[in-house]
């Protein structure tokens, strides 16, 4: 999602003929066949959701308890954060992955580090929920590629051909991959949340993204990439998302051999069109995904009002699509109760056993189920 409150940063630093299916090695138990995903041999449409903070949490019974609930709520994918980079180590047990400096980087290991990852990714293990990890942000709430830009120069544009950057984000991303390449825990890899390079050839994304996930491929050969884009640069429509401004081709992108799958998301509210923009846009990505032979994942969507209307409509068009090119779901984002108080409200949240929960998760979840195999 594009921005996340400074509240949420403080809150969190106290809280203690198909084609042959594709990945799906002895280490990974999601795969893809097809337009299809195939998750502990089970093959069909799957919903989850999204968690930017939880691997951020010191409280590992918070962890447990939000794992426990996304569970019991019949939700198989959790979308997380895998980065969290900063230009100063901040002071006492904020968490921080990674330290970026011209002078010389730190991957931060330790307690306050990766280790809260690796707990995350432990628990999911054995709660059977898969996890879609996500490697640098395009916005700047924990870093992202402008603490890259404040290390080594240049614009966010620049970013993805920035040699000192990229071989940093290398780096990062080959300690964070070979720690889980072993986990059944990974459903995929995700190159970046949300890339975009306005105004750019988008080219600059497409070989970046080429490069890159030849490069997770050469480091883990079972599980899943993906490239976490919004999905704009598409064919069909002249309203903003289906513009090419931002850098990115969908359909092009869709080519990039070692990126098992597409992701779209869908903001009405934020792109200036109507909410009845969606089942169309839901249907277009689709269709491009159904052409490629690859699944598409509708990885995040909200609406800030009216929005178990809204978003159970947005459900029922991606469901009627999952024989069609969909193969499944994920609403941003997820809520709870921690130890410390209520996880961050940023007007999408849905919570757990709340009335919208009931209407965008336990009856999507039930549809779901009754979908023919």
């Amino acid at each position: 999602m594009k921005g996340l409150f400074a509240f949420g940063l403080g809150l969190l630093s106290l809280v203690n003929a198909l084609p042959q299916a594709q990945g799906g090695g002895a280490a990974a138990s999601a795969r893809v066949s097809g337009t299809r995903f195939v998750i502990d041999g089970k093959t069909g449409y799957f919903a989850g959701t999204n968690s930017y903070w939880i691997g951020f949490l010191t409280n590992n019974r918070d962890v447990d308890t939000t794992l426990d609930h996304i569970a019991s709520s019949g939700l198989k994918i959790l979308r997380v954060w895998g980065f969290n980079d900063v230009n100063n180590q901040p002071s006492g047990n904020t968490v921080w992955f990674q330290r970026l400096a011209s002078s010389g980087s730190q991957i931060n290991t330790g307690p306050n580090g990766l280790q809260r990852l690796d707990y995350l990714v432990r628990s999911a293990e054995t709660r059977g929920i898969k996890l879609i990890i996500a490697l640098v942000n395009y916005w700047d709430d924990f870093g992202g590629m402008k603490a890259y830009v404040n290390a080594f120069g240049g614009t966010k544009e620049s970013w993805y051909t920035n040699a000192r950057a990229q071989e940093q984000y290398k780096r990062y991303i080959q300690t964070v991959v070979s720690r889980y390449v072993n986990s059944p825990a990974i459903f995929a890899w995700e190159l970046a949340n949300e890339p975009r390079c306005k105004g750019c050839n988008t080219n600059v994304i497409f070989n970046w993204a080429t490069q890159i996930s030849d490069y997770i491929r050469s480091l883990d050969k079972d599980h899943l990439i993906t490239l976490g884009d919004e999905g704009f640069g598409l064919p069909g429509q002249t309203t903003y998302p289906y513009q090419y401004g931002e850098g990115t081709d969908f359909v092009k992108n869709l080519q990039i051999k070692n990126l098992d799958f597409g992701t779209f998301h869908m903001y009405p509210g934020h792109w200036g069109v109507p909410t009845s923009f969606g089942p169309g846009w839901i249907k277009d990505h689709a269709a491009a995904c159904r052409a490629a032979g690859k699944p598409c994942l509708l990885e995040e969507y909200g609406f800030e009002s009216d929005r178990c209307n809204v978003q159970k409509g947005w459900q029922q068009a991606s469901r009627e699509l999952s024989r069609d090119g969909m193969s499944g779901d994920l609403f941003w984002q997820w809520g709870d109760q921690l130890s410390t108080g209520q996880t961050h409200n940023d007007g999408f949240t849905i919570y757990y056993g709340s009335s919208l929960a009931t209407c965008l998760v336990t009856d999507h979840v039930r549809a779901i189920n009754a979908l023919p195999a």
